[in-house]
């Protein structure tokens, strides 16, 4: 009688990376009133007041600070968002996005 060889089947799954995250940094400067920097952490980055003013407090005192991080897509349309809402009102107020380690 002839033997049977049983191979094990094996399965391959394919590896699911997580998104890269990036980090949104608030750069200080000395012209954007500090209201309008509290207003727009509000309003784009979904922040109370408190939280908003840390952050703006925080940049202003070390020069940027990191407001949040997001996957790459939503990191950068925030960003571009609020740097943008900052040239509309005539404020040099940047925002921008680096990848997080």
């Amino acid at each position: 009688m002839p033997q049977t060889v049983l191979k094990p089947r094996t399965r391959t799954r394919p590896k699911i990376e997580r998104p890269k995250l990036h980090k949104v940094i608030l750069v200080n400067d000395d012209f954007t009133p500090r209201e309008f920097v509290v207003r727009i952490l509000k309003a784009e980055f979904r922040m109370n007041q408190e939280q908003a003013y840390n952050v703006m407090i925080t940049a202003h005192r070390r020069g940027v600070c990191v407001v949040a991080v997001y996957t790459k897509d939503v990191a950068e349309t925030k960003a571009t968002r609020a740097t943008d809402a900052g040239r509309a009102a005539g404020y040099p107020l940047l925002f921008t996005t680096e990848p997080e380690e």
